[in-house]
């Protein structure tokens, strides 16, 4: 497994290069510049945005231009917003935290709901529990995230209970540790919320479905006829082969961390990298969508390494050479 797991992180190195110089090259298709937006303005003089593009090295070919950024991006030096005048590793950290938090309680909040939900429904089929919760997750995946953000948001408005934006309220540092731990937690619960009804619906049929798939192999019948109790036959011998499939999409989910909240987020206004990188790509702030195309690579290889492992342990069968 460690031999494993060295070569895929070696493998990390030509990957990256190939996804960042072709990201390079086709951010570089779209018309024009962040320079060249300036040029527009006829407050800003020709030499000033002739100083910038020489700043920025926007006036050398574009080959030397990605090999100059791949060089700094090695030693983790990511350049300078065009639009922020500050390191681009500085502004992603800034907002990597609140994305991050958002992300990882939605997933937790989703996979602990969605998994015990699927086995249920598998094991109540066609029974009126599993028609209700089929339902409700089909109402799920078939309303948009966008939609379901604006009702949550509305119902917030209306009641007043929670807040709809922003991360904590503006006497946030007049409060006890206690209140400032609820103060997150008060403006976490709309976006958490949105995130975990996307989600919910269709990994709880995956796993409905694959737990059906289990229960209908020779071995469970076996298992049964052996006369083991029916709860070591579900959650001993179906359970862990009707997880495996679940594992997997755990794996590309890790790597959505940084970016799979993000209409979530430019919808309820939390302040995460989803607003950062939106605007980075309408404003051609090429360093941060460069940055932020490198860390979605890096998260997605990892991610699915993560993935591998797991199933390796879930499943003894599985050996990784």
């Amino acid at each position: 497994m460690k031999s494993y797991i060295i070569k895929r992180l070696l493998h990390l190195i030509p990957l990256l290069i190939g996804i960042t110089l072709i990201g390079f090259f086709i951010i570089q298709l779209a018309p024009g510049d962040y320079c060249t937006k300036l040029l527009m303005n006829p407050e800003i003089k020709p030499e000033t945005v002739a100083a910038l593009k020489k700043q920025f090295g926007l006036d050398q070919p574009l080959v030397v231009q990605y090999l100059k950024w791949l060089w700094c991006a090695i030693r983790f030096d990511f350049g300078t917003s065009f639009v922020y005048h500050i390191p681009v590793s500085t502004l992603i950290f800034q907002r990597m935290g609140n994305t991050l938090l958002l992300s990882i309680f939605a997933m937790i909040l989703t996979w602990v709901i969605a998994v015990p939900m699927g086995i249920y429904c598998a094991l109540k089929q066609y029974k009126l529990p599993d028609k209700i919760f089929s339902v409700l997750a089909f109402i799920g995946m078939s309303l948009p995230t966008f939609f379901i953000a604006f009702l949550c948001i509305f119902a917030a408005a209306k009641t007043g209970i929670l807040p709809t934006g922003g991360v904590t309220d503006y006497q946030h540092e007049s409060y006890s540790a206690a209140g400032k731990a609820w103060d997150y937690l008060k403006h976490l619960i709309i976006p958490v919320s949105v995130l975990v009804l996307c989600s919910i619906g269709s990994l709880m049929r995956l796993m409905r479905g694959n737990m059906l798939e289990v229960l209908r192999a020779g071995y469970i019948t076996t298992a049964r006829a052996k006369g083991l109790s029916e709860r070591v036959v579900i959650y001993k011998h179906a359970l862990r082969n009707a997880i495996n499939p679940m594992i997997t999409i755990f794996g590309y989910q890790l790597s959505g961390l940084l970016s799979g909240a993000a209409l979530t987020e430019i919808i309820t206004r939390w302040p995460g990298l989803g607003r950062l990188m939106l605007d980075a790509y309408f404003q051609q702030d090429l360093f941060v969508v460069m940055a932020s195309l490198m860390i979605g690579a890096v998260l997605l290889i990892i991610g699915n390494l993560i993935a591998d492992i797991l199933l390796s342990v879930v499943d003894p069968r599985i050996r990784y050479h």
